[in-house]
């Protein structure tokens, strides 16, 4: 391919770089170095993340969790324009403001349906196995563009806002990249075995209700535990879903897995340990309670995982 997702990495990387040089430049930070460092470090796993040996790049994110838990990332200067001079701007530009971030999706989409089998020289124009990841990128990539078209800014103010921007998001930028690996450690550590052991051992699962609210709930636990409903679903389906509710009561495998993850969903809501649901949102809006979108959700979900659990019952054999 020509546009492979591995460039994309290393540009966020490049980026990550400037985010550290630039933090370790700006003396009103006052732990400019420990700052520095923690950006520097999650900068080499995407600029060298391929080429690191599997403990190497272990101990690198053991080494960010322990700056990130001892309050060594804060926030610095930005450079920032003025409340004046943002006021002005927004008014002169208007509803223009929205172009790059409506660019984004725009070219997602674009690139994941119309460009996805497009060729030069026999080479894929876009990665094949990462299109939508590849064509958010490039939208990403002409979003940033826009805006200093628009805004009549430079590149270095970009960067400017980047950093003001990841600085007040903090660890909870790594918090995803961790998670994503949970569900393949569990299972890897036989997590879903001893869930099946546990439930099948204490709980009468005999019952189908029964069954399946064990199943739906644990993935909601689960999910508000870990953070995300891709770590929690390999545990909960291996627990309980393929060997009870498949095995045992002939369950529809898609249903399972579609209600499972909707009630993964449901624990999504619930814990702020989903950090770019939850509390990522809350640093942007700059809330003063960091837990306000959770609280705020938490009526929506018990509703919705009652209501997973009905769908569940009366459409597992669909």
């Amino acid at each position: 391919m020509i546009l492979a997702l591995d460039y994309f990495f290393y540009v966020l990387g490049a980026m990550l770089l400037m985010v550290a040089w630039m933090a370790l430049r700006d003396r009103h930070n006052p732990k400019r170095y420990s700052s520095a460092t923690f950006w520097a470090l999650y900068a080499l796993i995407y600029l060298a993340g391929e080429q690191l040996p599997p403990v190497a790049a272990g101990l690198v994110m053991v080494a960010m969790a322990l700056i990130a838990g001892f309050g060594g990332v804060t926030l610095g200067r930005y450079g920032e324009r003025t409340a004046q001079e943002r006021r002005g701007s927004a008014q002169r530009l208007g509803h223009k403001l929205l172009t790059p971030a409506l660019l984004i999706p725009i070219t997602t989409v674009i690139g994941s349906t119309l460009f996805k089998d497009v060729r030069f020289d026999g080479l894929f124009l876009l990665d094949p196995k990462n299109l939508t990841l590849v064509s958010l990128g490039c939208g990403s990539l002409f979003a940033v563009v826009t805006a200093c078209w628009l805004t009549r800014s430079t590149p270095l103010q970009a960067m400017r806002e980047s950093r003001r921007l990841i600085d007040h998001l903090g660890w909870a930028v790594v918090l995803p990249h961790m998670l994503a690996v949970l569900g393949l450690l569990f299972t890897e550590a036989g997590m879903g075995k001893a869930v099946a052991h546990v439930v099948t051992s204490y709980i009468n699962m005999d019952v189908r209700l029964v069954a399946v609210a064990v199943y739906c709930i644990g993935m909601a636990l689960f999910t508000v535990i870990m953070g995300n409903g891709f770590a929690a679903f390999p545990v909960m389906a291996g627990g309980v879903g393929i060997p009870v509710l498949v095995g045992v009561y002939h369950a529809n495998p898609a249903v399972m897995a579609a209600l499972g993850m909707f009630s993964a969903y449901c624990g999504t809501l619930m814990t702020p340990m989903a950090a770019n649901f939850n509390i990522v949102p809350a640093a942007l809006l700059e809330l003063p309670d960091k837990n306000a979108v959770v609280k705020m959700q938490v009526p929506t979900a018990l509703p919705l995982l009652l209501a997973n659990i009905a769908l569940l019952y009366f459409l597992m054999n669909l």
